[in-house]
Protein backbone atom coordinates (compact mmCIF):
# COMPACT_ATOMS: atom_id res chain seq x y z
CA UNK A 1 0.00 0.00 0.00
CA UNK A 2 1.48 3.39 -1.04
CA UNK A 3 2.34 6.05 1.53
CA UNK A 4 -0.23 8.52 0.18
CA UNK A 5 -2.97 5.89 0.41
CA UNK A 6 -1.97 5.12 4.01
CA UNK A 7 -2.03 8.83 4.79
CA UNK A 8 -5.49 9.19 3.24
CA UNK A 9 -6.88 6.26 5.23
CA UNK A 10 -5.45 7.66 8.44
CA UNK A 11 -6.57 11.25 7.90
CA UNK A 12 -10.11 10.19 6.98
CA UNK A 13 -10.61 8.04 10.07
CA UNK A 14 -13.37 9.22 12.46
CA UNK A 15 -10.85 9.65 15.29
CA UNK A 16 -8.50 11.94 13.37
CA UNK A 17 -11.40 13.93 11.91
CA UNK A 18 -12.86 14.36 15.41
CA UNK A 19 -9.48 15.68 16.57
CA UNK A 20 -9.48 18.13 13.64
CA UNK A 21 -13.03 19.21 14.52
CA UNK A 22 -11.87 20.02 18.04
CA UNK A 23 -9.05 22.17 16.66
CA UNK A 24 -11.44 24.01 14.32
CA UNK A 25 -13.93 24.58 17.14
CA UNK A 26 -11.27 26.27 19.25
CA UNK A 27 -9.78 28.33 16.42
CA UNK A 28 -13.21 29.77 15.47
CA UNK A 29 -13.96 30.41 19.16
CA UNK A 30 -16.95 28.09 19.26
CA UNK A 31 -18.73 27.50 22.58
CA UNK A 32 -18.26 23.73 22.09
CA UNK A 33 -16.94 22.16 25.29
CA UNK A 34 -17.16 18.69 26.75
CA UNK A 35 -18.11 18.58 30.44
CA UNK A 36 -15.08 18.08 32.66
CA UNK A 37 -16.74 15.02 34.21
CA UNK A 38 -17.13 13.40 30.77
CA UNK A 39 -13.48 14.05 29.90
CA UNK A 40 -12.35 12.46 33.16
CA UNK A 41 -14.69 9.51 32.67
CA UNK A 42 -13.47 8.91 29.13
CA UNK A 43 -9.81 8.97 30.20
CA UNK A 44 -10.52 6.44 32.96
CA UNK A 45 -12.47 4.25 30.55
CA UNK A 46 -9.78 4.26 27.85
CA UNK A 47 -6.91 3.49 30.24
CA UNK A 48 -8.81 0.66 31.93
CA UNK A 49 -9.91 -0.77 28.57
CA UNK A 50 -6.34 -0.74 27.25
CA UNK A 51 -5.11 -2.47 30.40
CA UNK A 52 -7.85 -5.10 30.28
CA UNK A 53 -7.16 -6.00 26.66
CA UNK A 54 -3.45 -6.31 27.36
CA UNK A 55 -4.03 -8.50 30.40
CA UNK A 56 -6.39 -10.82 28.54
CA UNK A 57 -3.79 -11.26 25.81
CA UNK A 58 -1.03 -11.82 28.39
CA UNK A 59 -3.06 -14.68 29.89
CA UNK A 60 -2.60 -16.51 26.59
CA UNK A 61 1.04 -15.49 26.00
CA UNK A 62 4.05 -17.48 27.18
CA UNK A 63 7.01 -15.83 28.86
CA UNK A 64 9.23 -17.14 26.06
CA UNK A 65 7.32 -14.93 23.60
CA UNK A 66 6.93 -11.89 25.83
CA UNK A 67 10.33 -11.39 27.49
CA UNK A 68 12.22 -10.02 24.47
CA UNK A 69 9.64 -7.32 23.54
CA UNK A 70 9.35 -6.42 27.23
CA UNK A 71 13.12 -6.02 27.55
CA UNK A 72 13.28 -4.01 24.31
CA UNK A 73 10.56 -1.69 25.60
CA UNK A 74 12.32 -1.19 28.92
CA UNK A 75 15.59 -0.35 27.14
CA UNK A 76 13.76 2.23 25.04
CA UNK A 77 12.47 3.77 28.27
CA UNK A 78 16.08 4.21 29.40
CA UNK A 79 17.69 5.28 26.13
CA UNK A 80 15.12 7.77 24.79
CA UNK A 81 15.07 10.20 27.76
CA UNK A 82 18.88 10.29 27.77
CA UNK A 83 18.94 11.19 24.07
CA UNK A 84 16.18 13.75 24.51
CA UNK A 85 17.96 15.39 27.43
CA UNK A 86 21.27 15.65 25.56
CA UNK A 87 19.57 17.16 22.50
CA UNK A 88 17.60 19.67 24.59
CA UNK A 89 20.68 20.74 26.55
CA UNK A 90 23.33 20.85 23.83
CA UNK A 91 21.31 21.90 20.79
CA UNK A 92 18.34 23.64 22.40
CA UNK A 93 20.48 25.24 25.14
CA UNK A 94 17.63 24.68 27.59
CA UNK A 95 18.11 24.70 31.34
CA UNK A 96 18.62 21.43 33.22
CA UNK A 97 15.03 21.52 34.48
CA UNK A 98 13.47 22.25 31.08
CA UNK A 99 15.62 19.65 29.33
CA UNK A 100 14.80 17.00 31.94
CA UNK A 101 11.09 17.86 31.71
CA UNK A 102 11.16 17.36 27.94
CA UNK A 103 13.07 14.11 28.39
CA UNK A 104 10.42 12.83 30.82
CA UNK A 105 7.58 13.59 28.42
CA UNK A 106 9.24 12.16 25.31
CA UNK A 107 10.61 9.08 27.03
CA UNK A 108 7.19 8.19 28.39
CA UNK A 109 4.16 7.23 26.31
CA UNK A 110 0.79 8.50 25.13
CA UNK A 111 -1.88 5.84 25.68
CA UNK A 112 -4.25 7.68 23.33
CA UNK A 113 -1.69 7.66 20.50
CA UNK A 114 -1.25 3.94 21.16
CA UNK A 115 -5.01 3.37 20.88
CA UNK A 116 -5.08 5.37 17.64
CA UNK A 117 -2.27 3.21 16.23
CA UNK A 118 -4.30 0.07 16.88
CA UNK A 119 -7.29 1.60 15.11
CA UNK A 120 -5.09 2.58 12.15
CA UNK A 121 -3.64 -0.93 11.80
CA UNK A 122 -7.12 -2.45 12.09
CA UNK A 123 -8.27 -0.18 9.26
CA UNK A 124 -5.54 -1.39 6.89
CA UNK A 125 -5.86 -5.03 7.97
CA UNK A 126 -2.50 -5.45 9.72
CA UNK A 127 -2.39 -7.81 12.69
CA UNK A 128 -0.31 -7.23 15.81
CA UNK A 129 0.46 -9.02 19.07
CA UNK A 130 -2.33 -8.87 21.63
CA UNK A 131 0.04 -8.13 24.52
CA UNK A 132 1.05 -4.71 23.15
CA UNK A 133 -0.92 -2.83 25.88
CA UNK A 134 1.42 -4.43 28.43
CA UNK A 135 4.29 -2.62 26.73
CA UNK A 136 2.48 0.69 27.32
CA UNK A 137 2.65 0.07 31.06
CA UNK A 138 6.33 -0.96 30.84
CA UNK A 139 7.28 2.22 28.97
CA UNK A 140 5.20 4.62 31.08
CA UNK A 141 7.30 4.80 34.25
CA UNK A 142 11.06 4.15 33.61
CA UNK A 143 11.60 7.10 31.29
CA UNK A 144 10.08 9.60 33.73
CA UNK A 145 12.19 8.19 36.58
CA UNK A 146 15.35 8.35 34.43
CA UNK A 147 14.66 11.98 33.48
CA UNK A 148 14.04 13.00 37.10
CA UNK A 149 17.24 11.26 38.19
CA UNK A 150 19.17 13.10 35.47
CA UNK A 151 17.86 16.38 36.85
CA UNK A 152 18.79 15.27 40.38
CA UNK A 153 22.36 14.38 39.39
CA UNK A 154 22.77 17.54 37.29
CA UNK A 155 21.56 19.68 40.20
CA UNK A 156 18.59 21.12 38.35
CA UNK A 157 15.81 20.48 40.86
CA UNK A 158 16.16 23.55 43.05
CA UNK A 159 13.76 22.43 45.74
CA UNK A 160 11.67 19.91 43.82
CA UNK A 161 10.74 16.70 45.62
CA UNK A 162 11.65 13.92 43.17
CA UNK A 163 10.88 11.11 45.63
CA UNK A 164 7.35 12.44 46.11
CA UNK A 165 7.07 12.82 42.35
CA UNK A 166 7.95 9.17 41.77
CA UNK A 167 5.41 8.11 44.41
CA UNK A 168 2.75 10.26 42.75
CA UNK A 169 3.70 8.76 39.39
CA UNK A 170 3.42 5.16 40.56
CA UNK A 171 0.09 5.82 42.28
CA UNK A 172 -1.32 8.01 39.49
CA UNK A 173 -4.55 7.03 37.80
CA UNK A 174 -2.86 6.24 34.48
CA UNK A 175 -0.48 3.71 36.04
CA UNK A 176 -3.10 2.24 38.41
CA UNK A 177 -5.65 1.83 35.62
CA UNK A 178 -3.21 0.39 33.09
CA UNK A 179 -1.53 -2.01 35.50
CA UNK A 180 -4.71 -2.77 37.46
CA UNK A 181 -6.67 -3.42 34.27
CA UNK A 182 -3.88 -5.65 33.03
CA UNK A 183 -3.92 -7.70 36.23
CA UNK A 184 -7.71 -8.05 36.05
CA UNK A 185 -7.52 -9.14 32.42
CA UNK A 186 -4.67 -11.57 33.15
CA UNK A 187 -6.50 -13.16 36.11
CA UNK A 188 -9.85 -13.50 34.34
CA UNK A 189 -8.50 -14.36 30.89
CA UNK A 190 -10.64 -14.71 27.75
CA UNK A 191 -13.67 -15.77 29.80
CA UNK A 192 -13.63 -12.48 31.70
CA UNK A 193 -13.02 -10.63 28.45
CA UNK A 194 -16.24 -11.97 26.96
CA UNK A 195 -18.19 -10.76 29.99
CA UNK A 196 -17.10 -7.13 29.58
CA UNK A 197 -16.67 -7.09 25.79
CA UNK A 198 -19.90 -5.11 25.10
CA UNK A 199 -18.54 -2.18 27.14
CA UNK A 200 -14.75 -2.33 26.88
CA UNK A 201 -14.33 -3.69 23.36
CA UNK A 202 -17.39 -2.79 21.29
CA UNK A 203 -17.61 0.84 22.48
CA UNK A 204 -13.88 1.55 22.60
CA UNK A 205 -13.52 3.31 19.24
CA UNK A 206 -16.55 5.50 19.86
CA UNK A 207 -15.18 6.60 23.24
CA UNK A 208 -11.79 7.26 21.63
CA UNK A 209 -13.46 9.49 19.03
CA UNK A 210 -15.13 11.53 21.79
CA UNK A 211 -11.84 11.82 23.68
CA UNK A 212 -9.95 13.00 20.60
CA UNK A 213 -12.56 15.67 20.00
CA UNK A 214 -11.70 17.10 23.41
CA UNK A 215 -7.96 16.68 22.84
CA UNK A 216 -8.28 18.62 19.59
CA UNK A 217 -9.61 21.57 21.58
CA UNK A 218 -6.89 21.19 24.21
CA UNK A 219 -4.14 20.97 21.56
CA UNK A 220 -5.45 24.04 19.74
CA UNK A 221 -5.17 26.05 22.94
CA UNK A 222 -1.49 25.10 23.12
CA UNK A 223 -0.98 26.53 19.60
CA UNK A 224 -1.02 29.99 21.16
CA UNK A 225 2.23 29.15 22.94
CA UNK A 226 4.07 28.15 19.76
CA UNK A 227 5.58 31.60 19.03
CA UNK A 228 7.09 31.78 22.52
CA UNK A 229 8.28 28.16 22.35
CA UNK A 230 10.67 28.92 19.51
CA UNK A 231 11.88 27.10 16.43
CA UNK A 232 13.91 24.59 18.44
CA UNK A 233 10.83 23.17 20.16
CA UNK A 234 8.97 23.04 16.85
CA UNK A 235 11.80 21.01 15.33
CA UNK A 236 12.22 18.92 18.46
CA UNK A 237 8.51 18.09 18.53
CA UNK A 238 8.66 16.71 14.99
CA UNK A 239 12.18 15.32 14.51
CA UNK A 240 12.49 13.67 17.93
CA UNK A 241 9.39 11.48 17.41
CA UNK A 242 10.70 10.34 14.03
CA UNK A 243 14.07 9.35 15.53
CA UNK A 244 12.39 7.66 18.49
CA UNK A 245 9.90 5.94 16.21
CA UNK A 246 12.73 4.52 14.11
CA UNK A 247 14.42 3.24 17.27
CA UNK A 248 11.15 1.66 18.41
CA UNK A 249 10.63 -0.10 15.09
CA UNK A 250 14.23 -1.39 15.10
CA UNK A 251 13.98 -2.63 18.69
CA UNK A 252 10.64 -4.27 17.91
CA UNK A 253 12.06 -6.06 14.89
CA UNK A 254 15.11 -7.24 16.85
CA UNK A 255 12.79 -8.49 19.62
CA UNK A 256 10.88 -10.63 17.14
CA UNK A 257 7.68 -8.59 16.89
CA UNK A 258 5.55 -8.79 13.76
CA UNK A 259 5.16 -5.93 11.28
CA UNK A 260 2.16 -4.64 13.24
CA UNK A 261 3.87 -5.10 16.59
CA UNK A 262 7.02 -3.31 15.40
CA UNK A 263 4.87 -0.46 14.11
CA UNK A 264 3.12 -0.08 17.45
CA UNK A 265 6.39 -0.16 19.41
CA UNK A 266 7.61 2.56 17.05
CA UNK A 267 4.48 4.58 17.82
CA UNK A 268 4.98 4.07 21.56
CA UNK A 269 8.58 5.25 21.34
CA UNK A 270 7.59 8.23 19.19
CA UNK A 271 4.74 9.41 21.40
CA UNK A 272 5.01 11.92 24.24
CA UNK A 273 3.15 11.67 27.54
CA UNK A 274 0.71 14.40 28.54
CA UNK A 275 -1.01 12.68 31.48
CA UNK A 276 1.50 10.93 33.74
CA UNK A 277 4.62 12.98 32.93
CA UNK A 278 3.16 16.48 33.57
CA UNK A 279 1.97 15.45 37.04
CA UNK A 280 5.39 14.10 38.02
CA UNK A 281 7.27 17.02 36.49
CA UNK A 282 5.14 19.63 38.27
CA UNK A 283 6.19 18.13 41.61
CA UNK A 284 9.84 17.25 40.93
CA UNK A 285 10.73 20.13 38.60
CA UNK A 286 8.47 23.05 39.59
CA UNK A 287 10.79 25.53 37.87
CA UNK A 288 10.44 23.83 34.46
CA UNK A 289 8.39 25.85 32.00
CA UNK A 290 5.05 24.14 31.16
CA UNK A 291 4.89 26.28 28.03
CA UNK A 292 7.81 24.24 26.72
CA UNK A 293 6.99 20.64 27.62
CA UNK A 294 3.20 20.80 27.26
CA UNK A 295 3.32 22.77 24.02
CA UNK A 296 5.86 20.36 22.52
CA UNK A 297 4.09 17.18 23.67
CA UNK A 298 0.46 18.14 23.11
CA UNK A 299 0.61 21.05 20.67
CA UNK A 300 3.23 19.67 18.26
CA UNK A 301 4.04 15.96 18.68
CA UNK A 302 0.55 14.62 19.35
CA UNK A 303 -1.04 16.20 16.23
CA UNK A 304 1.98 15.21 14.14
CA UNK A 305 1.83 11.60 15.25
CA UNK A 306 -1.93 11.38 14.85
CA UNK A 307 -2.01 12.83 11.34
CA UNK A 308 1.32 11.83 9.79
CA UNK A 309 3.28 9.71 12.24
CA UNK A 310 1.09 6.60 12.22
CA UNK A 311 1.44 5.87 8.47
CA UNK A 312 5.09 7.00 8.62
CA UNK A 313 6.06 4.50 11.34
CA UNK A 314 4.16 1.74 9.55
CA UNK A 315 6.11 2.52 6.36
CA UNK A 316 9.41 2.45 8.29
CA UNK A 317 8.40 -0.89 9.82
CA UNK A 318 7.54 -2.26 6.37
CA UNK A 319 10.98 -1.32 5.04
CA UNK A 320 12.84 -2.69 8.08
CA UNK A 321 10.89 -5.95 8.46
CA UNK A 322 10.48 -6.53 4.75
CA UNK A 323 6.70 -6.52 5.21
CA UNK A 324 6.77 -9.72 7.28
Amino acid sequence: MEVLELLRINLLSPMVLAFALGIVATLVRSDLKLPDELYTTLSIYLLLAIGLKGGIALAETSLAVFWAPALATFLLGVIIPIIAYIVARRIGKLSVADAAALAAHYGSVSAVTFAASQTFLDAIGIRYEGFMPALVAILEVPAIVIALLIAQVAGGQQGGDWQKAIYELITSKSILLLVGGMIIGWLTGPRGGKEVAPLFLDLFKGALTFFLLELGMVAARRFRDLPSAGLFLLGFGIIMPIVNGLLGVLFGHWAGLSLGGSTILGVLAASASYIAAPAAVRIALPQANPGFYLTAALGITFPFNLAIGLPLYYTLATWITGGA
